[in-house]
């Protein structure tokens, strides 16, 4: 599907979540998950705690027995044995006896509450109560942790350090999660050098791939870097082969129509499902999307601030998509602003970096005017979007804010 009159932003970003889906599930150990999606619904394998547990050091009572113990009025109890966590003591507590649980231990046949220590001493094989405890006082019920049987996780949930603690208390040591994502980020050009070889003369360092790279990293993605030059057989070659073992390719540079521009005629020759090459952002409007051999190809721009805006706002939440992710990009939140932003074009969306200064009540976004592409990018620290229909949002608005940090 070729559209010769670009796509705006939301109508691209569509075509990206509609043709792409999450990768297959795979199993993996608990200790390894956090940040992964879940592929399927859990449900709890056991109860925690799997008995009635103490809340405190004290001791187990029938309530009853100690309803009237004050400090003017205290109450004595014999004291008939000790269970500590994971006892298995067969224990019960009968009319005026006391068992002495610790944290953690076993609840006795019989005690229906437990006196912390604090309201208690000592005397012999005897225990003084100096206060009461109704039925359930310190006492954590069987299963109120987590349940057996109930549902504690749903498919698509992001998996926190909390939510694996529960799947660890549940009786789960390995999760099933959707897969990460293999990313091959191919830059294109002659004048494109890798990080660490020799700088020759009119050459540039592959920065903008090393970029890519990191943010890709950044959300647990396996990224792999190659590099072919400007030569149409050569990058076909380059682009048939490192898709095979990838599940996205994102190339970088030769977006456009000149001469040199390569990509798409080099994915067109290969067969590739284009679904739009250009759209209405700005920078970044060479950004393209399609599929090869049902794969994810991102068409990424040379420029730096267009590479990265490209990636940000298009390659990145396809890239959330396969990794079975529900929110697709960046971390957004409410800014004011520090100075009026103006758009170029009302039909267009317009991105712009800035940097945030933290406030009692909301972050003040200051656009970023450094004459450097690369210095601007790397102190950025937010994004925000003059969106289509509008070319000025006034000083003071309050307006959301992509996050970078």
């Amino acid at each position: 599907m070729i559209r010769y009159l670009p796509f705006g932003l939301e109508e691209a970003l569509a075509l990206v979540h509609e043709r792409i889906a999450p990768l297959a599930s795979e199993t993996i150990g608990l200790h390894n998950c956090v940040d992964r999606v879940v592929s399927e619904d859990l449900y709890s394998k056991v109860d925690s705690p799997s008995v009635d547990a103490s809340l405190k050091d004290g001791y187990a009572v029938i309530s009853g027995d100690v309803e009237t113990a004050t400090y003017d009025r205290s109450v004595r109890l014999k004291l008939t044995g000790c269970v500590a966590a994971g006892g298995e003591e067969k224990l019960e507590v009968l009319p005026g006896s006391t068992v002495q649980v610790l944290t953690g231990a076993k609840i006795p046949s019989f005690a229906e509450a437990v006196v912390s220590e604090e309201f208690t001493r000592i005397d012999g094989n005897e225990i003084i109560f100096h206060n009461f405890a109704e039925p359930g006082r310190n006492v954590l019920p069987k299963g109120s942790d987590v349940a057996c049987g109930k549902m504690i996780v749903k498919k698509g949930s992001l998996l926190s350090p909390g939510m694996v603690g529960m799947l660890a208390a549940a009786g789960f040591s390995e999760i099933p999660c959707f897969r990460m994502p293999k990313v091959a980020i191919l830059a294109t050009g002659d004048e494109v050098v890798a990080p660490g070889m020799p700088l020759p003369e009119g050459k540039l360092y592959a920065s903008n791939i090393t970029t890519l790279g990191s943010w890709c990293h950044r959300y647990g993605m396996d990224a792999g870097l190659h590099f072919v030059k400007d030569d149409a057989e050569k990058m076909r070659d380059a682009i048939y082969t490192i898709i095979k073992d990838a599940d996205a390719l994102i190339t970088s540079g030769g977006a456009w129509t000149g001469d040199r521009d390569l990509v798409a005629r080099s994915l067109e020759a290969l067969g590739w499902e284009q679904m739009f090459h250009r759209i209405r952002i700005g920078p970044g409007k060479a950004v393209g999307f399609g599929l090869l051999k049902d794969k994810a190809v991102f068409i990424l721009p040379g420029g730096p601030p267009s590479n990265l805006m490209g990636f940000l706002q298009i390659a990145l939440p396809g890239l959330l998509k396969l990794a079975g992710r529900k929110n697709l990009g960046l971390p957004v939140a409410t800014v004011r602003l520090g100075s009026e932003l103006t758009g170029k074009h009302s039909d267009w969306t317009q991105f712009i970096f800035g940097t945030l200064e933290r406030k009692s009540d909301l972050p003040v976004f200051h656009p970023l005017k450094d004459k450097s592409r690369l210095r601007s990018m790397a102190e950025a620290q937010a994004v925000i979007s003059i969106p289509e229909g509008q070319t000025v949002i006034p000083v003071n608005a309050f307006t959301p804010a992509q996050l970078l940090e």
